[in-house]
């Protein structure tokens, strides 16, 4: 999830907006989006890079609710835990007690994106990019291409893939790096145990 972040920041996917798409399906999508309050879903992250031997793989849990912010759960190959809750970031330890992340500069802006992603709301953001919306609003694709020289080097594109629910994040390095996220058994998230309700401040 930090690698992520860390995409997502050299990009400066957090400082963009929807310029080009199609309005009336990325409208459809926002608003399916938005009937979400509360979603689990799990996730498996595959990166790939030519200097590597090998695809590198994680998998975990994701919980998101509106207003509050999401979960991030890894628990393969290693398990950690992260809050990002809009303009706050913590790690969450094996005995519920919660750290502040202040190492990581810029990932609450990245969080708030993703949230209002989630959320069904995208403010103004995204003027680096060129978007590229189609499909239908029952499986549709959101393709992201950056407008700026000096990120078009570095980063090729940026694509969502989604339902009822966002399904999958995939990055694209121009080096030949990849990033797959996919999120399986997406649903509701239904009431949230005592942990949850303190990471993520919910009453």
């Amino acid at each position: 999830m930090r690698r992520l972040i860390a995409f997502l920041l050299l990009s400066g996917f957090a400082a963009a907006a929807f310029a080009q798409a199609d309005q009336p399906l990325l409208q459809s999508v926002l608003a399916e989006l938005g009937k979400h309050a509360a979603v689990r879903a799990d996730f498996t992250q595959t990166r790939e890079n030519p200097a590597l031997d090998k695809p590198q793989s994680s998998e975990g849990r994701l919980l998101f609710v509106l207003g509050h912010g999401m979960l991030w759960q890894t628990t393969a190959p290693y398990q950690e835990t992260l809050a990002l809750t809009g303009s706050r970031s913590a790690r969450i330890d094996a005995d519920g007690r919660v750290h502040p992340v202040r190492s990581e500069r810029g990932v609450s802006q990245v969080s708030q994106m993703l949230q209002g992603m989630l959320g069904g709301k995208l403010d103004e953001a995204l003027r680096q990019f060129n978007v590229e919306a189609s499909g239908t609003p029952a499986q549709w694709t959101l393709r992201f291409v950056p407008r700026q020289e000096r990120v078009a080097r570095v980063l090729g594109s940026i694509t969502l893939q989604g339902d009822n629910y966002l399904q999958g994040i995939r990055i694209a390095m121009q080096d030949g790096a990849r990033t797959d996220i996919r999120f399986a058994h997406t649903r509701d998230a239904g009431p949230l145990d005592a942990l949850e309700k303190r990471a993520l401040g919910s009453p």
